[in-house]
């Protein structure tokens, strides 16, 4: 993650003759020993608990509950570090800031994993009953959920922990049932029999966002219904499924299938006779153009059916058993498949088989069972107009999305949803607020409101789907359906941060639900929607492959603030990040460079006790600093209003890396033995506190450290954010710019130089500069030879190595004495070693370069690097001829 200038032999820590102080500081930065120190010190400060009362502006993020099941991931740590990164920036900027965080009670996921410790003791939920089992829950919860919330605090989130939410807290489950009843009353909540995503596993209903879908390979049969003119073939990969056939379908206008428009075939295996109809579902080009309908197992055949008039035959139960009367009756459904298709084969009914064959496949998200499509009773929310209004929200600017590309992917979302299934057959959730009395009443009630006790009213036994719930935490999290303070100030919510990938089913819902309760107002100003974190190859994360980083092994191998940055640094609006381990050590080494950065600057007096002097009484080196840095301050806080941290966070790490560590440090050095020395004591304070509380929303552990050793300040949490200098530009010189960019080309060209002559870093030669160039740089003399080691020419001088390096102010002329400064065998040695290899690199490639079938078959790329490879060898054996030559013989 960078580098210095070559030959770089500067010791930072070097402390000159005269500093004038200690610092407490140690030697290095040792995360493990700090960081959970400095976190709570931040906690027990108050620092992050929000005032509803406060005259400043809020800026406020609810964070993504995370399942009360859950661990931290590496998704989970990019998208904690940019939602602090935002908060901690706010902060500083003067907001009143709150950083809500909380847990989501992930019905499915929860209820699995307590129901897995039954069965270890042997009983079911079904032995305990629903209220011990929900008792149950509540007590797992307790002892084992919320482990995420210990581990935002290794990462640093600055979350108000006095405000942590539940969503089965009581004031946010009287939040789900206000919504339910006024969406119930008024149409948009109903019950009705449609089909829904089944997990036979877990026995309940699945929301899109719980199936995960890929491509499995199973088989592709055609089977014949009906005989001779009249027989039509169609092709399933769920051949089982025919048993609840009750039509097949063609296009309209599809003329190889008109005559059978209305007329009836027979159902292999069944003896029923079954329709023809025609639908404009259908698509003729694919397949035979003729399609089986299975309205109780298939989504699309449901609608067909519901338009066609076809009826819905249930032919397998909630355990993917098969309930049809005949042979396969009993068989679960993987069974059965096969045993269908080997009774069809021995009738003479298969046309085709193709196996394998990859199709794409639901499973349930939780326990990976595969998803079946099932005709259930079940709640739904009439989505249509509260999607609208959803969509109007970003249509209209109330609600911004980032990057604005992936706003038409919200659009066809909004645009085109179907009613949301919102039931659930579980235990442990919010259970839906309907009774149904013993006369076929149903009456829904809303929070307060008692249940009738007459016999033979019951409550409906599901619960709610998780992301109902979750749809409102922007306003249950602040008190809604109440008229709280916090709903006050920090409602609409600033900003809300996740992943693309969940933009479909937890933006839109709350959205919907947002706008719904709270009167057309938006959820939040801002959806900044960033990628999925990938392995160093591109390839997703799972553990199947086996490429998963934890982020607690980044944070116990390099610390948090290293994990942090490599984080941000890799991210851009909606583009997925490849990550690789060598980014978090190189990560942790820009931790180190800072640290000794600040360290030397603290034991050679660097303070910000005082105003920064006028630009006048500046060097050159320390104008070009400040110009930098005023700069700096700039683009990182418009590419920060941006969301684009990634680029900020690199803009940062190249301007402390590159320019204030490598260059003004070194050049600091050779000021602070002369007469500049306490400007430049106030110029490196001032620049490095600048850099520290840039730095901060990104690595705020060590900025915390650093910052208050510097400048003896309570807390670079609530420190300023840096703005540009009053009278913007103030420190601009371009005259010193372009002197200070003669210089690093000069310093830069005189080390590589050195190290061809095969000096040591740290030896010194003398040396005699000379031309235009060079008088250009007049009062940078002593700096020049200082950080390139070179000693003022000495009597008498033999110019044993010269050079011509050309700058903007003109050509320099470089002359060594390499008299006695070289051991000349030794160094003819190494370098005909060298040249050996050099010119074994020349043949291989030239060879590889030389064979046509190499060329014809090697991909383009494979050739062009070898290319490279042939002219970079061609160059080295130049070089090292001329270094040969120029040596004194011997």
């Amino acid at each position: 993650m960078g580098s210095a200038p070559p030959g770089c032999f500067v010791d930072w820590l070097a402390v000159t003759e005269n500093a004038p102080q200690q610092t407490d500081l140690p030697h290095a930065w040792n995360p493990a020993e700090e960081e959970a120190a400095l976190y709570q010190r931040w906690v027990d400060a108050g620092y992050f608990t929000a005032d509803a009362n406060s005259d400043r502006p809020p800026f406020t993020i609810v964070l993504p509950p995370p399942n009360v099941t859950g661990s931290l991931h590496m998704g989970h740590a990019l998208n904690h570090t940019l939602m602090d990164a935002m908060t901690r920036r706010r902060r500083m900027q003067g907001y009143e800031v709150l950083w809500l965080p909380g847990m989501d009670h992930a019905g499915i996921a929860t209820q699995n994993v307590v129901e897995r410790e039954l069965a270890a003791e042997g009983v079911s939920r079904h032995d305990l009953g629903r209220e011990r089992f929900v008792e149950r829950v509540w007590e797992w919860k307790a002892e084992y959920g919320g482990k995420i919330l210990d581990q935002m605090r290794r990462l640093g989130d600055g979350v108000d922990w006095t405000r942590e939410r539940f969503t089965m807290d009581d004031n946010l489950s009287r939040a789900v049932q206000t919504v339910f009843k006024k969406l119930h009353d008024e149409g948009l909540i109903y019950r009705a029999e449609r089909i829904i995503n089944w997990c036979p596993r877990c026995h309940t209903a699945l929301s899109d966002i719980e199936v995960d879908h890929s491509e499995d390979e199973g088989e592709l049969v055609s089977i014949r219904y009906g005989e001779g003119a009249d027989a039509v073939v169609v092709a399933t990969t769920r051949a089982e499924t025919m048993l609840g056939d009750t039509g097949i379908a063609v296009h309209p206008e599809d003329e190889r299938y008109a005559h059978l428009v209305g007329t009836e075939v027979e159902l292999p295996l069944t003896g029923r006779r079954i329709p023809v109809v025609a639908d404009e579902h259908v698509d003729p080009e694919f397949g035979t153009g003729a399609v089986k309908v299975t309205p109780a197992h298939d989504p699309n055949d449901f609608e067909i059916g519901r338009r066609r008039d076809l009826p819905a035959l249930t032919i397998m139960d909630e355990r993917g058993v098969v309930i049809a009367p005949g042979p396969f009756e009993g068989l679960d459904r993987f069974e059965a498949r096969p045993a269908v298709v080997a009774a069809l084969r021995e009738q003479g009914r298969i046309v085709a088989e193709k196996r394998p064959y990859l199709h794409a496949v639901g499973h349930c998200s939780r326990c990976d069972t595969v998803v079946e499509p099932r005709l259930s009773l079940q709640w739904w929310v009439r989505v249509e107009p509260l999607a609208r209004a959803a969509g109007d929200a970003v249509r209209d600017g109330r609600t911004t999305i980032h990057p604005p590309e992936l706003a038409k992917r919200y659009f066809e979302w909004v645009d085109n949803m179907h009613d949301w299934t919102i039931s659930r057959q579980l235990w442990w959730g919010h259970r839906i607020p309907v009774w149904y009395g013993p006369g076929g009443e149903t009456i829904c009630l809303g929070p307060g409101e008692e249940p009738p006790t007459e016999e033979g009213w019951h409550q409906d036994p599901d619960v709610l789907d998780t992301w109902f719930s979750s749809g409102l935490w922007p306003i249950s999290t602040l008190g809604w359906p109440e008229s709280t303070a916090d709903l006050a100030k920090f409602y609409p919510t600033s900003v809300l941060s996740t992943g693309y990938d969940i933009l479909f089913f937890w933006v839109a819902r709350m959205m919907m639900f947002g706008l719904y309760a709270m009167d057309g107002v938006r959820p939040f100003d801002h959806v900044y929607l960033h990628g999925l974190i990938r392995d160093a190859g591109g390839k997703k994360m799972s553990k199947s492959r086996g490429n998963v980083i934890d982020p607690l092994d980044w944070m116990n191998d390099y610390g948090a603030d290293a994990t942090r940055f490599t984080l941000a640094r890799g991210a851009n609006p909606g583009g997925d990040m490849a990550l690789a381990e060598e980014w978090a050590a190189g990560a942790r080494n820009f931790c180190t460079k800072l640290w000794n950065a600040t360290r030397f600057a603290l034991l050679n007096g660097a303070s910000v006790a005082e105003p920064l002097p006028e630009p006048g009484a500046l060097t050159e080196a320390d104008r070009w600093i400040l110009g930098r840095l005023d700069a700096v301050v700039s683009e990182v806080d418009t590419l920060l209003e941006q969301f684009q941290f990634g680029k900020a966070t690199n803009a940062l790490y190249h301007f402390t890396w590159d320019e204030l560590c490598d260059w003004y440090l070194e050049l600091a050095k050779v000021q602070l033995a002369g007469e500049y020395a306490g400007n430049t004591r106030l110029v490196l304070g001032h620049a490095l506190d600048t850099v520290l509380r840039l730095l901060h929303p990104i690595v705020p552990f060590i900025t915390e450290k650093l910052w208050t050793a510097l400048t003896g300040g309570e807390s670079v949490v609530i420190a300023p954010w840096p703005v540009r200098a009053e009278g913007s530009g103030r420190f601009a010189d371009q005259d010193a710019a372009a002197r200070i960019t003669d210089l690093q080309k000069l310093v830069t060209e005189l080390r590589r130089f050195r190290a061809d002559q095969g000096l040591k870093p740290g030896q010194r030669v003398s040396a005699r500069l000379s031309g235009a160039g060079f008088a250009a740089l007049d009062g940078h003399e002593p700096a020049i030879r200082s950080l390139v080691r070179l000693t003022e020419p000495e009597e008498p001088f033999t110019a044993s190595a010269s050079l011509e390096v050309g700058l903007a102010g003109g050509l320099v002329g470089v002359e060594l004495d390499l008299s006695g400064a070289v051991d000349v065998d030794a160094e003819r040695k190494r370098l005909r070693k060298d040249l050996a290899a050099a010119e074994q690199e020349l043949k291989q490639t030239e060879g590889k370069l030389g064979n046509q079938s190499f060329l014809d078959k090697a991909p383009a790329e494979v050739v062009d690097k070898i290319r490279v490879r042939r002219d970079t060898a061609a160059a080295d054996i130049d070089r090292i001829n001329a270094r040969l030559a120029a040596l004194p013989p011997g």
